[in-house]
């Protein structure tokens, strides 16, 4: 067990860097947490029923980069979200709603071409996505040039938008290497989607992508199925080039690698409503505490804290709305 009183060790890369951490871009100044990625309209039952009976719904935003952004601002960071969305009545949603959440959002492009991407949630069995041709799989290498970077100390990402369709996996490729070049560190949450592109696809363009990461989130389950790694010891056995390693094991808790070795924090006992989200939850808490100076095991206890507020509800975020 590492000591979990050491802090990350995540440093800035690039000339001019020395040895500032990515919290310390500036004395006594929020951080700012960068996350990007594709964030639909989620539809589900009001309550915790099966899609085929339900009689009542919702609608709210869901996108993993977007609810990494939520939780993180719930947490105290500064939290912005960059994507395409359509000029359509669904994107007016998700931006009203994330500005509600406390997540900046003013860089956002609105697609007139192309349509905010939809999905439905099923409780106790998945989720169907009707994001084909969505504004967001239109990100292009010049979208990655504009993105802002000067003021960001943490850039997130995850494997989705390598899985979309169209140019969205050059997007994010050139926008790693954008941040990489400017000395910002890259937090990448592997995020497969078996709806997307099966494990034999996937495996390894989405280890290549944690290499390039400075920090990266993983399931356990998840890594056993790209790589036939079977506990949090291979895992980073197979990912050694991050400077902080996170495997994230459900109800079991979350193990985190770092040059002071490893760390471990049990998960919260909770009643499950819904699971979808709650990684992006644990990311966000985690992100915010990593950014705020905590320690390992705090942002582990930080990320365990805001995923057991989205398992007992019905959406990704835990707004009163949603609850059980």
């Amino acid at each position: 067990m590492g000591d979990g009183g050491r802090g990350t060790g995540i440093r800035r890369r690039g000339p001019g860097a020395g040895d500032r951490t990515a919290t310390t871009r500036g004395p006594r100044r929020v951080p700012v947490l960068l996350a990007v990625g594709e964030t639909m309209a989620m539809v589900g039952p009001a309550v915790a029923e099966p899609l085929r009976t339900a009689e009542l719904f919702r609608m709210d935003a869901g996108g993993a980069e977007s609810n990494v952004a939520a939780h993180a601002a719930a947490g105290g960071v500064t939290a912005r979200w960059f994507s395409r969305l359509g000029a359509d009545p669904l994107g007016d949603r998700i931006i009203d709603r994330l500005i509600a959440r406390g997540v900046e959002v003013s860089a956002v492009v609105r697609d007139p071409r192309h349509p905010t991407g939809l999905y439905v949630k099923d409780p106790g069995s998945g989720v169907h996505y009707y994001r084909r041709g969505s504004a967001a799989s239109h990100l292009d290498v010049a979208d990655a040039q504009a993105v802002v970077l000067d003021d960001v100390a943490l850039l997130h990402v995850s494997g989705i938008t390598a899985a979309l369709t169209g140019s969205a996996p050059a997007f994010l490729e050139a926008l790693i290497e954008r941040a990489r070049d400017a000395g910002v560190p890259v937090s990448f949450d592997v995020n497969h989607r078996a709806a997307l592109w099966d494990a034999a696809t996937a495996a390894r363009p989405l280890a290549a992508l944690a290499a390039r990461a400075d920090l990266v989130f993983v399931g356990r389950d998840e890594a056993e199925t790209l790589w036939a790694t079977e506990t949090a010891d291979e895992v980073r056995a197979h990912l050694p080039e991050p400077g902080l390693l996170v495997v994230k094991d459900g109800d079991v808790g979350a193990t985190a690698y770092d040059a002071a070795g490893s760390t471990f924090v049990p998960a919260h006992r909770v009643d499950v409503v819904e699971p979808v989200g709650a990684g992006d939850a644990f990311a966000g808490g985690f992100l915010a505490a990593h950014l705020r100076g905590a320690d390992v095991a705090a942002a582990l206890a930080a990320g365990h804290a805001r995923a057991a507020l989205t398992l007992t509800t019905t959406g990704d975020y835990p707004d009163e709305g949603n609850r059980a």
